[in-house]
């Protein structure tokens, strides 16, 4: 089973590289007209955004249809200003994947209040803000999917993490909300609860003052091809599951868990943490 985006408008966040450009390719595959965003060059965000511009490239040069967008998601007018930029070119917007994010590796005790309140706001009020500006359109018109990525971590508090698990457990909160609301209007809503993926999360991950990780995790490395994780949401998707969990192993087991047995899968946190796992992670990043 497939789903056909053919002729319709799709945003997504975040699509300079990773899970994003993963997730824009196979939409443009589809059928689908994509607006690429990526983080511009400058300092603010703004300006020409290469990694998305190259993306765009690849999609046209495989006869789709595609616009590049180098908008922060964090500045509300630069979203909006996007989404007015689909509707002229195409007429509107059908599907909208929030992927825009940032991770985090820092212990709690050690990880300054800033940092809490950058990863809020890319990971939690940033997405909210687009399908907010979104919303009402695809109300109007009755029909849309809107798709937030989570994380693993969203549904588990892993250590390292609490910042970033915070936020994705936020998320996944708004979307489950949002999907009761607005079933009777012909929405559709996804959360992609993603695993271990090989991309440069773990390396753009902020650290207990906020600089740049540098370096990415073992599991990151050995994690699933963006590629192969995309076509398996979609087909999730096809299937009308409204919360697809990408991992494999143990992530998966412990994803699960959480929903079967809350107290085994905390004694099973703790135990790993117990066991030097945030020793470990630290050692990678000497």
């Amino acid at each position: 089973m497939t789903i056909s985006f053919k002729d319709k408008v799709a945003i997504v966040t975040g699509a300079g590289g990773g899970l994003g450009k993963a997730y824009a390719l196979e939409l443009a595959k589809r059928g689908a007209k994509v607006v690429v965003n990526d983080l511009g060059g400058a300092r603010d965000g703004t300006g020409t955004s290469d990694a998305a511009a190259q993306v765009v490239e690849q999609i046209k040069s495989a006869g789709g249809e595609a616009m590049a967008n180098g908008g922060s998601v964090t500045e509300y007018e630069q979203m909006v200003e996007m989404v007015a930029k689909a509707k002229e070119a195409w007429g509107g917007v059908h599907v909208l994947i929030n992927n825009a994010g940032i991770s985090q590796r820092s212990l709690a005790i050690e990880t300054q209040f800033p940092v809490y309140q950058k990863v809020v706001d890319v990971d939690l009020l940033a997405p909210i803000a687009l399908t907010q500006e979104i919303l009402p359109r695809m109300a109007t018109r009755k029909s849309g999917r809107l798709v937030f990525i989570s994380s693993v971590a969203g549904k588990v508090g892993s250590p390292m993490r609490t910042a970033y698990s915070a936020a994705k457990h936020g998320l996944i909160g708004y979307a489950d909300a949002l999907r009761v609301e607005t079933a009777m209007l012909g929405l559709q809503v996804h959360v992609i609860a993603p695993g271990s993926i090989r991309t440069d999360v773990s390396r753009n991950a902020v650290t207990a003052d906020g600089s740049r990780r540098g370096v990415s995790d073992g599991a990151i490395e050995k994690g699933m091809d963006p590629d192969r994780a995309a076509r398996l949401m979609l087909r999730a998707m096809a299937r009308g599951e409204r919360e697809i969990i990408l991992a494999e192993g143990i992530e998966r087991t412990i994803a699960r868990v959480r929903r079967k047995s809350p107290n085994r899968l905390f004694d099973m946190m703790e135990q790993m943490m117990a066991s030097g796992y945030a020793e470990r992670m630290k050692s990678q990043d000497d």
